[in-house]
Protein backbone atom coordinates (compact mmCIF):
# COMPACT_ATOMS: atom_id res chain seq x y z
CA UNK A 1 0.00 0.00 0.00
CA UNK A 2 1.30 3.44 -1.03
CA UNK A 3 1.44 5.83 2.07
CA UNK A 4 0.27 9.70 1.35
CA UNK A 5 2.73 11.58 3.07
CA UNK A 6 1.35 14.53 4.84
CA UNK A 7 1.98 17.99 2.69
CA UNK A 8 2.96 20.87 4.67
CA UNK A 9 2.71 23.79 1.91
CA UNK A 10 4.62 26.31 4.51
CA UNK A 11 7.32 25.23 6.63
CA UNK A 12 10.85 27.00 7.80
CA UNK A 13 12.73 24.69 5.43
CA UNK A 14 11.58 25.51 2.35
CA UNK A 15 11.32 29.34 2.86
CA UNK A 16 14.76 29.43 4.31
CA UNK A 17 15.78 27.32 1.16
CA UNK A 18 13.91 30.49 -0.82
CA UNK A 19 15.66 33.02 0.48
CA UNK A 20 19.09 31.35 0.34
CA UNK A 21 18.08 31.02 -3.22
CA UNK A 22 17.03 34.82 -4.04
CA UNK A 23 20.11 36.12 -1.75
CA UNK A 24 22.42 34.04 -3.92
CA UNK A 25 20.97 35.47 -7.24
CA UNK A 26 22.60 38.78 -6.14
CA UNK A 27 26.30 37.80 -5.55
CA UNK A 28 29.16 36.70 -7.47
CA UNK A 29 29.69 33.29 -7.22
CA UNK A 30 32.86 31.70 -8.76
CA UNK A 31 31.16 27.86 -9.06
CA UNK A 32 27.64 26.84 -8.06
CA UNK A 33 29.73 24.45 -5.10
CA UNK A 34 30.00 27.42 -3.21
CA UNK A 35 26.36 28.74 -2.61
CA UNK A 36 25.64 26.71 0.42
CA UNK A 37 27.87 28.12 3.46
CA UNK A 38 28.30 25.78 6.48
CA UNK A 39 29.20 28.23 8.86
CA UNK A 40 28.52 31.58 9.51
CA UNK A 41 31.25 34.07 11.16
CA UNK A 42 31.62 37.24 11.76
CA UNK A 43 35.21 37.97 10.97
CA UNK A 44 37.91 36.93 8.29
CA UNK A 45 40.03 36.09 11.05
CA UNK A 46 37.15 33.74 12.63
CA UNK A 47 38.03 31.03 9.71
CA UNK A 48 41.34 30.07 11.30
CA UNK A 49 40.02 30.57 15.19
CA UNK A 50 41.17 27.64 17.42
CA UNK A 51 40.24 27.00 20.99
CA UNK A 52 40.10 24.71 23.86
CA UNK A 53 36.92 22.89 25.27
CA UNK A 54 36.99 21.97 28.83
CA UNK A 55 34.65 18.93 29.61
CA UNK A 56 33.64 18.36 33.25
CA UNK A 57 33.65 14.71 34.43
CA UNK A 58 29.74 13.11 34.63
CA UNK A 59 28.13 11.15 37.69
CA UNK A 60 24.77 9.46 37.52
CA UNK A 61 22.89 9.81 40.47
CA UNK A 62 24.31 7.92 42.64
CA UNK A 63 27.61 9.42 42.55
CA UNK A 64 29.71 7.48 40.55
CA UNK A 65 31.72 8.76 37.51
CA UNK A 66 30.38 7.91 34.43
CA UNK A 67 33.25 9.63 32.40
CA UNK A 68 36.41 11.45 33.10
CA UNK A 69 36.55 14.83 32.71
CA UNK A 70 38.68 15.90 29.17
CA UNK A 71 40.22 18.84 26.98
CA UNK A 72 39.13 18.98 23.30
CA UNK A 73 41.23 21.09 20.67
CA UNK A 74 38.27 22.44 18.05
CA UNK A 75 37.78 24.62 15.32
CA UNK A 76 35.26 26.34 13.04
CA UNK A 77 36.60 24.13 10.05
CA UNK A 78 35.75 21.14 12.93
CA UNK A 79 32.05 22.93 13.22
CA UNK A 80 31.40 23.58 9.70
CA UNK A 81 32.74 19.67 8.71
CA UNK A 82 30.07 18.78 11.14
CA UNK A 83 27.44 21.18 10.21
CA UNK A 84 27.94 20.06 6.48
CA UNK A 85 27.65 16.01 7.60
CA UNK A 86 24.40 17.08 8.93
CA UNK A 87 23.02 18.76 6.37
CA UNK A 88 23.83 15.39 3.84
CA UNK A 89 22.99 13.25 6.34
CA UNK A 90 19.47 15.10 6.85
CA UNK A 91 19.06 15.25 2.91
CA UNK A 92 20.09 11.42 2.49
CA UNK A 93 17.22 10.69 4.76
CA UNK A 94 14.73 12.76 3.34
CA UNK A 95 15.56 11.39 -0.42
CA UNK A 96 14.86 8.11 1.21
CA UNK A 97 11.53 8.47 3.15
CA UNK A 98 10.09 10.01 -0.32
CA UNK A 99 11.52 6.48 -2.07
CA UNK A 100 9.76 4.63 1.00
CA UNK A 101 6.73 6.64 1.29
CA UNK A 102 6.20 5.99 -2.75
CA UNK A 103 6.37 2.16 -2.42
CA UNK A 104 9.74 1.83 -4.27
CA UNK A 105 11.40 0.38 -0.63
CA UNK A 106 9.53 -1.96 1.67
CA UNK A 107 11.61 -0.89 4.82
CA UNK A 108 11.40 2.64 6.44
CA UNK A 109 14.54 3.95 6.01
CA UNK A 110 16.65 4.90 9.84
CA UNK A 111 18.41 8.30 10.18
CA UNK A 112 21.45 6.40 11.65
CA UNK A 113 21.61 4.66 7.91
CA UNK A 114 21.71 8.32 6.44
CA UNK A 115 24.97 9.41 8.66
CA UNK A 116 27.93 10.64 7.12
CA UNK A 117 31.45 11.08 9.03
CA UNK A 118 32.44 14.44 9.37
CA UNK A 119 35.99 13.21 9.27
CA UNK A 120 35.43 12.13 5.28
CA UNK A 121 35.07 15.71 4.34
CA UNK A 122 37.61 17.08 2.77
CA UNK A 123 38.88 21.09 3.58
CA UNK A 124 38.68 22.62 0.15
CA UNK A 125 34.94 21.30 0.04
CA UNK A 126 33.65 23.52 3.49
CA UNK A 127 32.16 27.14 2.84
CA UNK A 128 32.67 29.69 5.44
CA UNK A 129 30.30 32.60 5.08
CA UNK A 130 32.11 35.83 6.97
CA UNK A 131 29.69 38.91 7.32
CA UNK A 132 31.12 41.84 6.12
CA UNK A 133 30.60 45.88 4.41
CA UNK A 134 33.86 45.66 3.22
CA UNK A 135 32.97 45.65 -0.33
CA UNK A 136 29.99 47.77 -0.08
CA UNK A 137 30.31 51.37 -1.11
CA UNK A 138 30.27 54.29 1.66
CA UNK A 139 27.50 56.91 1.03
CA UNK A 140 28.02 59.83 3.05
CA UNK A 141 25.42 61.64 4.75
CA UNK A 142 22.78 58.73 4.49
CA UNK A 143 22.41 58.32 8.38
CA UNK A 144 23.00 62.08 10.29
CA UNK A 145 24.20 60.18 13.27
CA UNK A 146 25.30 56.68 12.15
CA UNK A 147 25.82 54.23 14.87
CA UNK A 148 27.40 51.60 13.03
CA UNK A 149 28.73 50.61 9.92
CA UNK A 150 26.20 49.89 8.06
CA UNK A 151 24.63 53.42 8.25
CA UNK A 152 27.68 54.46 6.76
CA UNK A 153 27.52 52.30 3.93
CA UNK A 154 25.06 52.13 0.91
CA UNK A 155 21.77 50.49 1.59
CA UNK A 156 21.49 46.65 1.15
CA UNK A 157 18.19 44.34 1.08
CA UNK A 158 19.83 41.88 3.34
CA UNK A 159 23.08 42.02 5.53
CA UNK A 160 26.28 41.43 2.98
CA UNK A 161 28.91 38.78 3.37
CA UNK A 162 31.44 36.63 1.51
CA UNK A 163 31.67 33.22 1.13
CA UNK A 164 35.58 31.58 1.63
CA UNK A 165 36.90 27.98 0.53
CA UNK A 166 40.48 26.51 1.05
CA UNK A 167 42.30 26.22 -2.14
CA UNK A 168 42.81 21.95 -2.67
CA UNK A 169 46.29 22.47 -3.91
CA UNK A 170 47.63 25.62 -2.69
CA UNK A 171 45.67 25.52 0.93
CA UNK A 172 45.08 28.80 0.87
CA UNK A 173 41.88 30.33 1.68
CA UNK A 174 40.21 32.08 -1.43
CA UNK A 175 37.13 34.14 -2.11
CA UNK A 176 34.44 32.37 -4.13
CA UNK A 177 31.87 34.72 -3.85
CA UNK A 178 30.20 38.00 -2.86
CA UNK A 179 26.71 39.40 -2.02
CA UNK A 180 25.40 42.51 -4.07
CA UNK A 181 27.85 42.02 -6.77
CA UNK A 182 27.51 41.73 -10.26
CA UNK A 183 30.56 40.36 -12.82
CA UNK A 184 33.50 38.81 -11.58
CA UNK A 185 35.64 40.04 -8.78
CA UNK A 186 38.15 42.06 -10.87
CA UNK A 187 36.20 44.04 -13.16
CA UNK A 188 32.40 43.27 -11.59
CA UNK A 189 30.39 46.09 -9.50
CA UNK A 190 28.52 46.86 -6.67
CA UNK A 191 25.03 46.29 -7.37
CA UNK A 192 21.17 45.93 -5.34
CA UNK A 193 19.01 45.54 -8.43
CA UNK A 194 20.55 43.59 -10.98
CA UNK A 195 18.11 40.42 -9.50
CA UNK A 196 14.81 39.87 -7.43
CA UNK A 197 13.24 37.24 -4.92
CA UNK A 198 12.05 33.82 -6.50
CA UNK A 199 8.82 32.93 -7.99
CA UNK A 200 8.33 30.77 -5.39
CA UNK A 201 9.61 33.13 -2.50
CA UNK A 202 7.04 35.59 -3.78
CA UNK A 203 3.92 33.06 -4.02
CA UNK A 204 4.93 32.15 0.08
CA UNK A 205 4.79 35.69 0.78
CA UNK A 206 1.59 36.00 -0.68
CA UNK A 207 0.41 32.69 1.03
CA UNK A 208 1.41 33.89 4.54
CA UNK A 209 -0.60 36.43 3.91
CA UNK A 210 -3.56 35.28 2.87
CA UNK A 211 -3.73 32.96 5.72
CA UNK A 212 -3.22 35.54 8.50
CA UNK A 213 -5.60 38.08 7.14
CA UNK A 214 -8.18 34.88 7.75
CA UNK A 215 -7.67 34.90 11.69
CA UNK A 216 -11.14 36.06 13.59
CA UNK A 217 -9.33 39.47 14.60
CA UNK A 218 -8.35 40.72 11.00
CA UNK A 219 -10.95 39.02 8.58
CA UNK A 220 -14.30 41.46 9.42
CA UNK A 221 -12.62 44.64 8.33
CA UNK A 222 -13.57 45.79 5.08
CA UNK A 223 -10.35 47.32 4.48
CA UNK A 224 -8.56 44.19 4.75
CA UNK A 225 -7.45 43.67 0.95
CA UNK A 226 -5.30 47.24 2.12
CA UNK A 227 -3.95 45.70 5.04
CA UNK A 228 -2.89 42.41 2.69
CA UNK A 229 -1.26 45.10 0.48
CA UNK A 230 0.81 46.69 2.99
CA UNK A 231 2.01 43.42 4.40
CA UNK A 232 2.69 42.61 0.83
CA UNK A 233 4.83 45.57 0.42
CA UNK A 234 7.01 45.21 3.69
CA UNK A 235 7.58 41.76 2.81
CA UNK A 236 9.19 42.33 -0.46
CA UNK A 237 11.37 45.21 1.25
CA UNK A 238 12.74 43.54 4.24
CA UNK A 239 11.33 39.70 3.37
CA UNK A 240 15.70 38.76 2.92
CA UNK A 241 16.46 40.54 6.16
CA UNK A 242 16.32 37.90 7.97
CA UNK A 243 19.77 36.65 9.42
CA UNK A 244 20.17 32.77 9.77
CA UNK A 245 22.59 32.95 11.41
CA UNK A 246 20.62 34.51 14.85
CA UNK A 247 17.74 32.57 14.64
CA UNK A 248 16.05 30.09 12.69
CA UNK A 249 12.28 31.15 13.59
CA UNK A 250 11.32 32.39 10.58
CA UNK A 251 7.64 32.40 10.70
CA UNK A 252 7.92 34.63 14.50
CA UNK A 253 9.87 37.01 12.15
CA UNK A 254 7.72 37.09 9.18
CA UNK A 255 4.51 36.77 11.77
CA UNK A 256 5.68 40.04 13.50
CA UNK A 257 6.18 42.26 10.28
CA UNK A 258 2.78 41.21 9.15
CA UNK A 259 1.13 42.10 12.04
CA UNK A 260 2.83 45.36 12.04
CA UNK A 261 1.45 46.40 8.71
CA UNK A 262 -1.97 44.89 9.57
CA UNK A 263 -1.72 47.41 12.80
CA UNK A 264 -0.82 50.39 11.01
CA UNK A 265 -3.28 50.19 8.10
CA UNK A 266 -5.73 49.65 11.16
CA UNK A 267 -4.30 53.03 12.86
CA UNK A 268 -4.64 54.98 9.52
CA UNK A 269 -8.23 53.58 8.82
CA UNK A 270 -9.60 54.70 12.47
CA UNK A 271 -7.73 57.84 12.28
CA UNK A 272 -9.49 58.76 8.59
CA UNK A 273 -13.13 57.20 10.06
CA UNK A 274 -12.76 59.86 13.29
CA UNK A 275 -12.16 62.55 10.79
CA UNK A 276 -14.97 61.86 8.64
CA UNK A 277 -17.50 61.52 11.40
CA UNK A 278 -16.56 64.70 12.64
CA UNK A 279 -17.09 66.22 9.62
CA UNK A 280 -20.65 64.54 9.24
CA UNK A 281 -21.66 65.40 12.99
CA UNK A 282 -20.66 69.11 11.89
CA UNK A 283 -22.94 69.23 9.03
CA UNK A 284 -25.52 67.53 11.34
CA UNK A 285 -25.82 64.33 10.38
CA UNK A 286 -24.97 60.77 11.74
CA UNK A 287 -22.08 59.37 12.41
CA UNK A 288 -21.12 56.03 11.15
CA UNK A 289 -22.70 53.15 13.24
CA UNK A 290 -19.62 52.47 15.52
CA UNK A 291 -19.02 55.95 16.54
CA UNK A 292 -22.83 56.04 17.40
CA UNK A 293 -22.11 52.91 19.82
CA UNK A 294 -19.34 54.97 21.33
CA UNK A 295 -21.42 57.36 21.87
CA UNK A 296 -23.81 55.29 23.52
CA UNK A 297 -21.29 53.54 25.79
CA UNK A 298 -20.15 56.96 26.96
CA UNK A 299 -23.58 57.73 28.25
CA UNK A 300 -24.11 54.74 30.25
CA UNK A 301 -20.95 55.13 31.65
CA UNK A 302 -21.44 58.40 32.37
CA UNK A 303 -25.07 57.44 34.11
CA UNK A 304 -23.29 54.96 36.04
CA UNK A 305 -20.52 57.25 37.64
CA UNK A 306 -23.36 60.12 38.47
CA UNK A 307 -25.66 56.80 40.22
CA UNK A 308 -23.06 55.74 42.38
CA UNK A 309 -22.07 59.78 43.50
CA UNK A 310 -25.40 60.13 44.71
CA UNK A 311 -25.26 56.95 46.60
CA UNK A 312 -22.31 58.09 48.10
Amino acid sequence: MIKTPKVNYLNNKDILKEIHKSKMSFCYLEDEKYSQQDIILDSYADIFKVWTIKHRAQHDENGDLIADAWVENTSNLIIAKENQAKRFKDAGYAEAMVKFNAGDVETKPRQKDSYVDPATIKDSDVVFRVMTFDHIPEEEGRKKNPKNVSETKAKVNFPPFKHYAIDADSGEICEVARSHWKGDINTGHFSVVHSKITFKLGSMFLKLVDKYSHRANWRGYTYVDEMRGQALVQLSYIGLQFNEDKSDNLFAYYTAVITNSFRKVLLIEKKNQGIRDDILIDQGHLPSYTRQLQHDEEIRNMRSEAEESEDV
